[in-house]
């Protein structure tokens, strides 16, 4: 009995709902679903229903509006296991928030319990519109922050893709290096083997010290210059390292926009918004020692301000030698914030419209 209601559910699941078609009958059939409704039907009656525009699931009871672009093929064997998969596949793209953006490790992971619990209510029907209005709200008001955190995600991911990719590059280069290595070596110890054997038969016996002592010579030559091709390779896969991680870092480069507030998270950290910069005043307020440019000294060097400098009446009188370095100083340093080009040119622009201003009113007077 149980293994004729196993056949009866796997005939079921062959057949389509719609127009009743079996896989037995058409191997080439392929089923798709809607993450709509999840409900499964062959791609013949999507293409017959849905072709002229968006309609009403054919399946009894369901009266969700599908449209065609949302079908797909199925992944996963259990239709629970395909809606489980896609409700946390939103819900992660929209509840993105990364650690650095909290105050500590435990308000992340609150986040990240109170997230599971949104993942949860959505996949067993518990409080769906409340929790869908939260996660409208949370997307309509953090907008700016979800694309940033989405974009440093992908960075992310193309940066750990280059990394992958860096990895197996060194690891070629290795074996690719060990072969040759090899082989360098096995042809090296042949041609040794048979040079030091055709030398040893032309001359004699007391010359195999010798050639033995010249033969070690030479595999220590060879030796060196294996470690020198070691280092050489060494060298390029850290130049290579060194280009990749280039690339990565110019990658994540990205800036975050930062945490805002928002009643659905808590724990997050506050902005700090910069203060707007003052626009620059050239002469600086005339406020006495306030200077960008100069630093205002006790004295200066000069004949005429050294006879004032001992000038008793001067001083009496009050004139105060700083106060005409500090007003000097200023007006020399003060023609930094002027362009004088563009003076010019509104000079020569008043200029020519004054000009044809003349013009036309000799011509009006000669009529």
């Amino acid at each position: 009995m149980a293994s004729k209601k196993g056949i009866d559910r796997r005939d079921e699941d062959e057949v389509c709902p719609v127009c009743k078609s079996s896989r037995y009958l058409n191997p080439n059939m392929r089923f798709l679903i809607n993450p709509e409704c999840y409900h499964k039907m062959c791609e013949s009656c999507v293409d017959r229903i849905f072709s002229s525009g968006p309609s009403s699931c054919p399946v009894a009871g369901c009266r969700k509006t599908l449209r065609k672009n949302r079908f797909r093929a199925q992944t996963f064997e259990d239709i629970g296991v395909e809606r489980e998969v896609d409700i946390r596949r939103r819900v992660m793209h929209i509840l993105n928030r990364r650690e650095e953006e909290f105050d500590g490790k435990r308000a992340y992971d609150d986040f990240l319990e109170q997230r599971e619990e949104i993942i949860a209510n959505l996949v067993s029907r518990t409080d769906v519109a409340k929790t869908e209005a939260q996660l409208q709200k949370y997307a309509t008001e953090n907008m700016q922050s979800i694309r940033t955190n989405q974009a440093i995600e992908e960075q992310e991911a193309t940066s750990f893709q280059a990394r992958i990719s860096l990895e197996q590059e060194e690891a070629r280069i290795r074996r690719q290096a060990a072969r040759e290595e090899m082989e360098n070596e096995r042809r090296e110890m042949q041609a040794g083997r048979e040079d030091f054997l055709s030398r040893l038969a032309a001359g004699n016996p007391s010359d195999a010290a010798s050639i033995a002592r010249e033969s070690h010579k030479v595999h220590l030559r060879k030796s060196s210059a294996r470690r020198s091709e070691e280092d050489r390779l060494r060298q390029k896969q850290a130049a290579l390292r060194g280009s990749e991680l280039k690339r990565g870092t110019n990658l994540t480069s990205v800036e975050n926009a930062g945490p805002s507030d928002t009643g659905l998270i808590k724990g997050l950290r506050k902005i700090k918004t910069p203060e707007p910069e003052k626009p620059y005043d050239p002469f600086m307020g005339y406020v006495p020692g306030k200077r960008d440019y100069v630093t205002l000294q006790q004295s200066y060097p000069s004949q005429y301000l050294d006879r004032l400098r001992k000038n008793t009446q001067a001083a009496a009188g009050g004139y105060d030698l700083q106060e005409y370095y500090s007003r000097t100083l200023t007006e020399a340093f003060a023609g930094l914030a002027c362009f004088v080009e563009d003076e010019v040119a509104q000079r020569d622009a008043g200029l020519s419209k004054a000009t044809a201003g003349e013009g036309a009113a000799m011509a009006a007077v000669s009529q």
